[in-house]
């Protein structure tokens, strides 16, 4: 048997005419503070030994003999790190193991009933509950279990194990319909979900993997801000984490989701308005202070409940996706997620023919855009998004024949579709947020224009509206539009990526009218000196008609398209068939530096 490394002979476990079996060890050697074990090839009995401990032998040397039992000449001995002797029970938990066992069991909400009973009481759901109904089953791994919070100077080991499991965050890699995503869950049963030292640690870990590994990040962001009482960390105000940059850092490079239930107040929500996506359920809060530090700044004394309520935040555009309950928001981020994981093969179209009966024929009648857009996308497949403000405007994500797109489409329903300020911002933030994430941005047109007046401008009007061009111009993605009815001014040129040629391809419906302004108030100021000279009345009214009839026909969409100001005219049945054209054509730009996706 000869030495496989110089090494020192540590202990000989036989001696000369001991009888051993095939993977017996033999001889124990060590080099360089690491233990190595000789082992009987084959069974036999063992001869003499030429070295004793404590001696030092070369590579090769021969350490002894062993006599086999049969006629075949032993092999080579094998040399093995200590500790890997065969054993008898592959199942047997060491004492090591069982010691990590013990402490993991207490990060489980098994080990703490009386907390999971509390939350389950207040119709909540915990961390760990909502990380498992995201997750694909069983692909969930978990970073950062062992942590508690930094509070070792003022409470036991024992005390802190048990109650601040996690350090009140749960952080891992979880598969999500195929996709690993980053997930990041603040636990409200821990320390009401606050921020303390190690989560932020923990946090910055998760969101170093995300970007470096382009893994969306989904964040459960429920949680009362920045904890006080870590005292195991020598800081005055802390104001120098990176958490916060390097979360802001995600904006625009992986897709972010953001879900709230319960309250989540200062930095929680810092990060929850840093997400692509915000969804919320009914009974959450959100907002930039809690009732403490509402009162600590002498602004009042409030309950938690009326801050920031979702009915709030739901209207002024906080909240994308308001759900009645985890189990629904849940649901919603796992389908958000499913639009920036590629085409799908299983795919259902709704009747083609039903569009043709979308835009009424009377062409003053108000209908809903969004029958339009459940009709083109496939069936089950809309996401509404932020459904609660700017209601000139829908946007959704969506497929089309499998493949994930942007839409939006005017709502005749709010200002007869004309584009206010709010219906600006949020179409121009969509139209950042598909471009950011790849998704080509298909747009549904019925709009008399931007919304005039003295009321609108001091809303800013002039630079709310003009974000869709500035949008629109920094698209790197396909741009599809559709024409329902009206296409007036430059709102309809907002709504067609700042021109009517500049989409991909821009069809209209046999609906479609146009014009460089609304028809009636082209008349009344394009005639007016021929509406002045007919008497007012019956008489008047008569030739406004006229006049208005001969506006609508002119700028119908069959004229738009003879003058080829519009690329064809589209039976509203075939508009998937031409969507799907465009999509299969329309190539997606690499992109220019770093897109953003504004907050707002």
């Amino acid at each position: 048997m000869r030495s496989p490394l110089q090494a020192q002979v540590v202990q000989w476990l036989v001696v000369s005419g001991d009888a051993v079996a095939a993977g017996d060890v033999l001889v124990i050697v060590e080099a360089m503070k690491m233990e190595h074990e000789i082992r009987a090839p084959e069974a036999g009995q063992m001869g003499e030994a030429f070295f004793q401990a404590g001696e030092t032998v070369n590579e090769a040397d021969v350490l002894g003999t062993l006599s086999p039992l049969g006629a075949v000449a032993p092999a080579a001995p094998v040399a093995t790190p200590a500790g890997a002797a065969l054993v008898a029970d592959a199942h047997a938990v060491r004492a090591d193991l069982q010691k990590l066992q013990t402490r993991l069991a207490f990060t489980q909400d098994a080990q703490r009933p009386e907390a999971v009973a509390k939350r389950h009481a207040l119709g909540l759901r915990t961390a760990r509950e909502n990380i498992t109904d995201l997750c694909d089953a069983g692909s969930f791994v978990e970073y950062g279990a062992l942590a508690v919070a930094a509070q070792s100077r003022r409470r036991s080991a024992e005390d802190l194990m048990r109650n601040t499991p996690a350090d009140g965050m749960v952080t891992g890699i979880g598969q999500v319909q195929g996709q690993r995503v980053v997930i990041m869950a603040y636990d409200a049963t821990v320390l009401a979900g606050t921020q303390g030292m190690r989560n932020h640690q923990k946090t910055d870990r998760m969101l170093g993997i995300a970007l470096q590994n382009n893994l969306p990040v989904v964040l459960f962001a429920e949680g009362g801000g920045g904890r006080p009482g870590d005292v195991d960390v020598a800081i005055v105000a802390g104001l120098n984490l990176t958490t916060f940059a390097a979360f802001a850092r995600l904006n625009g490079r992986v897709p972010v989701v953001g879900v709230v239930a319960g309250r989540c107040f200062a930095g929680n929500a810092a990060f929850l308005g840093c997400c692509d996506v915000v969804i919320a359920t009914k009974d959450s809060n959100i907002g930039m202070g809690g009732p403490a530090m509402v009162e600590g700044g002498g602004l009042g004394v409030f309950k938690p409940e009326q801050i920031g309520p979702s009915g709030v935040q739901h209207a002024n555009g906080v909240i994308d996706v308001l759900v009645d309950d985890e189990a629904q928001a849940v649901a919603a981020a796992r389908q958000y997620l499913s639009f920036f994981q590629g085409a799908q093969s299983d795919w259902q179209a709704s009747p083609a023919e039903a569009l043709r009966l979308v835009v009424p024929e009377n062409r003053l009648r108000v209908y809903d855009t969004r029958t339009a857009m459940q009709g083109i996308a496939d069936v089950g497949s809309l996401l509404m998004l932020r459904t609660g403000f700017g209601a000139g405007i829908h946007t959704a994500l969506c497929r089309i024949e499998g493949r994930p797109v942007g839409m939006m489409a005017n709502n005749p329903a709010h200002l007869g579709g004309a584009i206010d300020a709010d219906a600006a911002d949020k179409a121009a933030r969509f139209m950042q947020l598909c471009n950011a994430h790849g998704l080509p941005i298909v747009s549904l047109v019925d709009t008399p224009g931007f919304m005039v007046g003295p009321d609108m401008e001091e809303k800013a009007q002039v630079r709310h509206v003009s974000r869709m061009f500035i949008a629109a111009a920094h698209l790197r993605v396909p741009y599809l539009s559709v024409v329902l009815r009206k296409g007036y001014g430059l709102g309809a040129m907002a709504m067609t990526a700042g021109g009517f040629h500049e989409p991909l391809c821009n069809v209209a419906w046999p609906t479609g009218e146009f014009g460089a302004m609304g028809l009636e108030g082209a008349v009344r100021l394009g005639y007016r000196k021929e509406l002045e000279a007919v008497p007012e009345g019956p008489e008047r009214e008569a030739l406004f008609e006229r006049l208005l009839a001969q506006q609508y026909d002119n700028g119908s969409a069959i004229n738009m398209a003879t003058t080829l100001e519009i690329d064809a005219v589209i039976d509203p049945a075939e508009t998937r068939t031409w969507l799907v054209a465009g999509l299969q054509s329309g190539r997606m730009a690499p992109a220019a530096g770093y897109l953003a996706i504004d907050t707002w």
